[in-house]
């Protein structure tokens, strides 16, 4: 089993600023993807941004540019620096875990609201 910990959502204005964390804990394997998705409501969940094992990344044509994946250095902790916010990036975002063979485990889910 993993447990999924998210943190840093919010109220921000359009073109602000928010970081997101996430930490892993539990059965842990050390190839993995760690991943934000978000949820708007209406709409189906969405991938935003993926980290895998080597550092790769991945980002949804959406947010290339304004958001960045990253790792903390234990690799268990994953952050979402979100830059230049707009009103439609306003969801519930969600912190995924996969490994290879694996099932996805999901943290609780952190609002993001963009609004003047």
């Amino acid at each position: 089993q993993v447990q999924l910990v998210e943190s840093g959502g919010g109220l921000v204005q359009p073109g602000g600023s928010l970081r997101l964390s996430c930490a892993a804990s539990g059965s842990l394997f050390s190839i993995n993807a760690m991943g934000w998705y978000r949820q708007a409501p209406g709409r189906q969940r969405e991938l935003v941004a993926i980290i895998i094992t080597d550092d790769t990344t991945h980002y949804a044509d959406s947010v290339k540019g304004r958001f960045t994946i990253s790792r903390g250095n234990d690799k268990n902790t994953v952050y979402l620096q979100m830059n230049r916010l707009k009103p439609e990036d306003t969801a519930v975002y969600y912190c995924n875990w996969k490994e290879p063979g694996g099932p996805n485990y999901w943290g609780q889910g952190t609002q993001v609201t963009v609004s003047s």
